[in-house]
Protein backbone atom coordinates (compact mmCIF):
# COMPACT_ATOMS: atom_id res chain seq x y z
CA UNK A 1 0.00 0.00 0.00
CA UNK A 2 1.39 3.38 -1.04
CA UNK A 3 0.37 6.73 0.36
CA UNK A 4 0.46 9.94 -1.66
CA UNK A 5 0.84 12.90 0.66
CA UNK A 6 0.50 16.66 0.47
CA UNK A 7 3.84 18.33 -0.27
CA UNK A 8 3.44 20.84 2.56
CA UNK A 9 1.22 19.36 5.26
CA UNK A 10 2.00 15.68 4.87
CA UNK A 11 -1.72 14.94 4.79
CA UNK A 12 -2.60 11.70 3.00
CA UNK A 13 -4.36 12.58 -0.25
CA UNK A 14 -4.76 9.12 -1.76
CA UNK A 15 -3.74 5.54 -1.07
CA UNK A 16 -2.78 3.14 -3.84
CA UNK A 17 -3.10 -0.60 -3.41
CA UNK A 18 0.23 -1.42 -5.04
CA UNK A 19 3.91 -1.79 -4.25
CA UNK A 20 4.92 0.65 -6.98
CA UNK A 21 3.49 3.54 -8.99
CA UNK A 22 4.88 2.10 -12.22
CA UNK A 23 1.87 1.52 -14.46
CA UNK A 24 -0.45 2.55 -11.62
CA UNK A 25 -4.09 3.44 -12.24
CA UNK A 26 -4.37 6.99 -10.88
CA UNK A 27 -7.22 8.15 -13.07
CA UNK A 28 -9.50 10.93 -11.87
CA UNK A 29 -7.71 11.31 -8.54
CA UNK A 30 -7.50 14.53 -6.53
CA UNK A 31 -3.78 15.03 -6.04
CA UNK A 32 -3.54 18.79 -5.82
CA UNK A 33 -0.34 19.75 -4.02
CA UNK A 34 0.86 16.14 -3.93
CA UNK A 35 4.46 15.29 -3.16
CA UNK A 36 5.59 13.03 -6.00
CA UNK A 37 9.15 14.31 -6.19
CA UNK A 38 11.35 11.75 -7.94
CA UNK A 39 8.51 9.23 -8.15
CA UNK A 40 8.67 6.50 -10.78
CA UNK A 41 5.37 6.83 -12.63
CA UNK A 42 6.47 5.10 -15.81
CA UNK A 43 3.39 4.10 -17.78
CA UNK A 44 1.04 5.35 -15.06
CA UNK A 45 -2.46 6.43 -16.05
CA UNK A 46 -3.27 9.86 -14.62
CA UNK A 47 -6.11 10.66 -17.00
CA UNK A 48 -8.25 13.56 -15.74
CA UNK A 49 -6.44 13.71 -12.40
CA UNK A 50 -6.03 16.98 -10.51
CA UNK A 51 -2.35 17.72 -9.88
CA UNK A 52 -2.48 21.48 -9.52
CA UNK A 53 0.51 22.70 -7.55
CA UNK A 54 1.88 19.18 -7.21
CA UNK A 55 5.59 18.51 -6.91
CA UNK A 56 6.77 16.13 -9.63
CA UNK A 57 10.32 17.42 -9.71
CA UNK A 58 12.60 14.78 -11.22
CA UNK A 59 9.71 12.33 -11.56
CA UNK A 60 9.79 9.61 -14.21
CA UNK A 61 6.68 9.82 -16.36
CA UNK A 62 7.89 7.99 -19.44
CA UNK A 63 4.89 6.70 -21.44
CA UNK A 64 2.54 8.06 -18.78
CA UNK A 65 -1.00 9.11 -19.72
CA UNK A 66 -1.95 12.60 -18.55
CA UNK A 67 -4.74 13.39 -20.99
CA UNK A 68 -7.15 15.83 -19.37
CA UNK A 69 -4.96 16.18 -16.27
CA UNK A 70 -4.81 19.53 -14.49
CA UNK A 71 -1.22 20.52 -13.69
CA UNK A 72 -1.56 24.26 -13.13
CA UNK A 73 1.52 25.61 -11.31
CA UNK A 74 2.87 22.08 -10.90
CA UNK A 75 6.62 21.57 -10.52
CA UNK A 76 7.82 19.22 -13.26
CA UNK A 77 11.35 20.55 -13.43
CA UNK A 78 13.79 17.89 -14.54
CA UNK A 79 10.98 15.36 -14.96
CA UNK A 80 11.16 12.75 -17.71
CA UNK A 81 7.97 12.88 -19.76
CA UNK A 82 9.38 11.21 -22.86
CA UNK A 83 6.55 9.81 -24.99
CA UNK A 84 4.02 10.91 -22.38
CA UNK A 85 0.49 11.56 -23.61
CA UNK A 86 -0.95 14.89 -22.54
CA UNK A 87 -2.62 16.02 -25.74
CA UNK A 88 -5.90 15.46 -27.52
CA UNK A 89 -7.57 16.45 -30.75
CA UNK A 90 -9.73 18.98 -28.88
CA UNK A 91 -8.42 21.47 -26.28
CA UNK A 92 -11.16 20.57 -23.79
CA UNK A 93 -9.71 17.07 -23.50
CA UNK A 94 -6.03 17.96 -23.36
CA UNK A 95 -3.93 18.56 -20.26
CA UNK A 96 -3.63 21.98 -18.65
CA UNK A 97 -0.16 23.10 -17.53
CA UNK A 98 -0.58 26.84 -17.19
CA UNK A 99 2.17 28.28 -15.02
CA UNK A 100 3.87 24.91 -14.64
CA UNK A 101 7.61 24.61 -14.14
CA UNK A 102 9.04 22.33 -16.83
CA UNK A 103 12.58 23.65 -16.80
CA UNK A 104 14.99 20.99 -17.99
CA UNK A 105 12.16 18.49 -18.46
CA UNK A 106 12.42 15.75 -21.06
CA UNK A 107 9.45 15.80 -23.41
CA UNK A 108 10.98 14.06 -26.41
CA UNK A 109 8.25 12.53 -28.59
CA UNK A 110 5.62 13.59 -26.07
CA UNK A 111 2.08 14.34 -27.25
CA UNK A 112 0.94 17.80 -26.15
CA UNK A 113 -1.57 18.49 -28.90
CA UNK A 114 -3.93 21.32 -27.97
CA UNK A 115 -2.62 21.40 -24.38
CA UNK A 116 -2.65 24.68 -22.44
CA UNK A 117 0.89 25.57 -21.41
CA UNK A 118 0.49 29.31 -20.96
CA UNK A 119 3.06 31.32 -18.99
CA UNK A 120 4.95 28.14 -18.19
CA UNK A 121 8.68 27.72 -17.63
CA UNK A 122 10.33 25.41 -20.16
CA UNK A 123 13.85 26.78 -20.20
CA UNK A 124 16.25 24.13 -21.49
CA UNK A 125 13.50 21.54 -21.97
CA UNK A 126 13.92 18.71 -24.48
CA UNK A 127 11.06 18.84 -27.00
CA UNK A 128 12.66 16.86 -29.79
CA UNK A 129 10.09 15.31 -32.13
CA UNK A 130 7.28 16.33 -29.77
CA UNK A 131 3.77 16.72 -31.18
CA UNK A 132 2.84 20.30 -30.29
CA UNK A 133 0.15 20.90 -32.87
CA UNK A 134 -2.25 23.52 -31.59
CA UNK A 135 -0.49 23.75 -28.22
CA UNK A 136 -0.97 27.07 -26.42
CA UNK A 137 2.40 28.39 -25.20
CA UNK A 138 1.27 32.01 -24.89
CA UNK A 139 3.82 33.96 -22.84
CA UNK A 140 5.85 30.89 -21.91
CA UNK A 141 9.62 30.79 -21.49
CA UNK A 142 11.10 28.32 -23.98
CA UNK A 143 14.56 29.81 -24.20
CA UNK A 144 17.34 27.34 -24.96
CA UNK A 145 14.86 24.51 -25.62
CA UNK A 146 15.95 21.66 -27.87
CA UNK A 147 13.03 21.09 -30.21
CA UNK A 148 14.49 19.62 -33.39
CA UNK A 149 11.84 18.01 -35.61
CA UNK A 150 9.02 19.11 -33.32
CA UNK A 151 5.59 19.86 -34.76
CA UNK A 152 4.44 23.36 -33.80
CA UNK A 153 1.77 23.50 -36.51
CA UNK A 154 -0.90 26.07 -35.55
CA UNK A 155 0.68 26.41 -32.10
CA UNK A 156 0.18 29.62 -30.15
CA UNK A 157 3.62 31.01 -29.28
CA UNK A 158 2.46 34.59 -28.96
CA UNK A 159 4.88 36.60 -26.79
CA UNK A 160 6.81 33.43 -25.96
CA UNK A 161 10.55 33.50 -25.30
CA UNK A 162 12.36 31.23 -27.77
CA UNK A 163 15.75 32.89 -27.68
CA UNK A 164 18.59 30.51 -28.57
CA UNK A 165 16.02 27.75 -29.19
CA UNK A 166 17.02 24.80 -31.36
CA UNK A 167 14.19 24.66 -33.89
CA UNK A 168 16.01 22.81 -36.64
CA UNK A 169 13.79 20.85 -39.01
CA UNK A 170 10.67 21.99 -37.14
CA UNK A 171 7.27 22.59 -38.66
CA UNK A 172 5.79 25.90 -37.52
CA UNK A 173 3.22 26.14 -40.29
CA UNK A 174 0.45 28.62 -39.46
CA UNK A 175 1.81 29.12 -35.93
CA UNK A 176 1.34 32.43 -34.12
CA UNK A 177 4.60 34.01 -32.95
CA UNK A 178 3.36 37.57 -32.64
CA UNK A 179 5.86 39.57 -30.57
CA UNK A 180 7.74 36.39 -29.71
CA UNK A 181 11.47 36.53 -28.99
CA UNK A 182 13.58 34.30 -31.22
CA UNK A 183 16.88 36.08 -30.74
CA UNK A 184 19.69 33.80 -31.99
CA UNK A 185 17.22 30.93 -32.55
CA UNK A 186 18.27 28.17 -34.95
CA UNK A 187 15.72 27.53 -37.70
CA UNK A 188 18.05 25.73 -40.08
CA UNK A 189 18.50 21.98 -40.51
CA UNK A 190 20.66 19.20 -39.18
CA UNK A 191 21.10 17.91 -42.74
CA UNK A 192 22.56 19.53 -45.84
CA UNK A 193 19.32 19.33 -47.82
CA UNK A 194 16.83 19.83 -44.97
CA UNK A 195 14.97 22.94 -43.85
CA UNK A 196 12.60 24.31 -41.25
CA UNK A 197 9.07 25.17 -42.39
CA UNK A 198 7.35 28.35 -41.20
CA UNK A 199 4.89 28.82 -44.05
CA UNK A 200 1.87 30.98 -43.14
CA UNK A 201 3.27 31.64 -39.66
CA UNK A 202 2.70 35.02 -38.06
CA UNK A 203 5.90 36.69 -36.80
CA UNK A 204 4.46 40.20 -36.61
CA UNK A 205 6.57 42.28 -34.24
CA UNK A 206 8.75 39.28 -33.37
CA UNK A 207 12.44 39.58 -32.51
CA UNK A 208 14.43 37.39 -34.90
CA UNK A 209 17.68 39.28 -34.53
CA UNK A 210 20.65 37.05 -35.19
CA UNK A 211 18.39 34.11 -36.02
CA UNK A 212 19.81 31.34 -38.19
CA UNK A 213 17.27 30.90 -40.99
CA UNK A 214 19.28 29.57 -43.89
CA UNK A 215 17.08 27.71 -46.42
CA UNK A 216 13.98 28.23 -44.28
CA UNK A 217 10.66 27.83 -46.08
CA UNK A 218 8.72 30.99 -45.23
CA UNK A 219 6.08 31.20 -47.92
CA UNK A 220 3.26 33.64 -47.18
CA UNK A 221 4.79 34.26 -43.76
CA UNK A 222 4.04 37.52 -41.96
CA UNK A 223 7.17 39.38 -40.81
CA UNK A 224 5.45 42.75 -40.55
CA UNK A 225 7.33 45.00 -38.08
CA UNK A 226 9.63 42.08 -37.21
CA UNK A 227 13.23 42.60 -36.16
CA UNK A 228 15.48 40.62 -38.50
CA UNK A 229 18.74 42.43 -37.84
CA UNK A 230 21.81 40.24 -38.42
CA UNK A 231 19.59 37.29 -39.38
CA UNK A 232 21.00 34.70 -41.78
CA UNK A 233 18.39 34.24 -44.50
CA UNK A 234 20.64 32.81 -47.18
CA UNK A 235 18.73 30.70 -49.72
CA UNK A 236 15.47 31.19 -47.82
CA UNK A 237 12.20 30.76 -49.71
CA UNK A 238 10.13 33.88 -49.07
CA UNK A 239 7.48 33.67 -51.77
CA UNK A 240 4.52 35.83 -50.77
CA UNK A 241 6.10 36.80 -47.45
CA UNK A 242 5.28 40.18 -45.89
CA UNK A 243 8.20 42.25 -44.61
CA UNK A 244 6.36 45.56 -44.37
CA UNK A 245 8.38 47.89 -42.09
CA UNK A 246 10.60 45.01 -41.00
CA UNK A 247 14.07 45.85 -39.70
CA UNK A 248 16.46 43.91 -41.93
CA UNK A 249 19.66 45.80 -41.14
CA UNK A 250 22.68 43.58 -41.77
CA UNK A 251 20.47 40.58 -42.56
CA UNK A 252 21.94 38.34 -45.27
CA UNK A 253 19.61 37.74 -48.24
CA UNK A 254 22.06 35.88 -50.47
CA UNK A 255 20.23 33.68 -52.97
CA UNK A 256 16.79 34.95 -51.91
CA UNK A 257 14.17 35.73 -54.57
CA UNK A 258 12.36 38.91 -53.53
CA UNK A 259 10.02 39.39 -56.50
CA UNK A 260 6.82 38.42 -54.66
CA UNK A 261 7.84 39.72 -51.24
CA UNK A 262 6.01 42.71 -49.74
CA UNK A 263 8.85 45.06 -48.76
CA UNK A 264 7.30 48.50 -48.33
CA UNK A 265 9.09 50.73 -45.82
CA UNK A 266 11.55 48.01 -44.83
CA UNK A 267 15.16 49.22 -44.60
CA UNK A 268 16.59 47.03 -47.37
CA UNK A 269 19.27 49.63 -48.03
CA UNK A 270 20.93 48.30 -44.88
CA UNK A 271 20.52 44.61 -45.73
CA UNK A 272 23.32 42.49 -47.15
CA UNK A 273 23.29 40.80 -50.56
CA UNK A 274 19.65 41.68 -51.25
CA UNK A 275 18.84 41.79 -54.97
CA UNK A 276 15.85 44.13 -54.97
CA UNK A 277 13.75 44.22 -58.16
CA UNK A 278 13.73 47.66 -59.77
CA UNK A 279 9.95 47.95 -59.56
CA UNK A 280 9.89 47.75 -55.77
CA UNK A 281 8.89 51.11 -54.30
CA UNK A 282 8.81 52.82 -50.92
CA UNK A 283 11.92 51.11 -49.57
CA UNK A 284 14.18 52.57 -46.94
Amino acid sequence: MLEIKDRETGEILETVDADSLVGADLRDMTLNGANLRGANLTGADLTSSDLNGACLEGAILVDAILVGAHLKDADLSGANLSRARLGAAHPSRAAMLNGANLEGAKLARADLRSAEVRYAKLKGADLRSADLRGTDFHGSDLCHVTAAKALFIKANLREANLCHADLRDCHLNDASLVRASLHEADLTSATADGFTVINLANFEGADLSGAKMRSVSAQDTNFRHAKLTDADLRDAILGGAILHRADVANADFSGVELASVTMEFANFSKARNAVVPSYKKNLR
